[in-house]
């Protein structure tokens, strides 16, 4: 089991829909900042929490409601220029 450095104060968001063609940005939770096998010393409000070992720092975030990490969802695909 890895752990995933949680960052409270850095928000992820992803592109959820469009406007014609502007990006509608939805915000998802917080951030995480890393994921590692070992904990390390930490400032806060920085703090870990452990994780699968399939999660990223690039492709999960930190859901404070639910207290778990979730996959980002993949973005809608750009609408054509008709």
């Amino acid at each position: 089991m890895k752990n995933a450095l949680i960052s409270p104060n850095e928000q992820v968001s992803y592109i959820s829909a469009w406007d014609g063609q502007k990006p509608v940005y939805t915000v998802l939770g917080q951030r995480v900042a890393e994921v590692a096998d070992a904990q390390f010393e930490v400032a806060p409000p920085l703090f870990w929490l452990a994780c699968a070992d399939d999660v990223t720092a690039i492709s999960f975030y930190y859901d404070a409601t639910s207290l778990t990490i979730v996959q980002i969802p993949e973005s809608p695909p750009k609408p054509e220029l008709i």
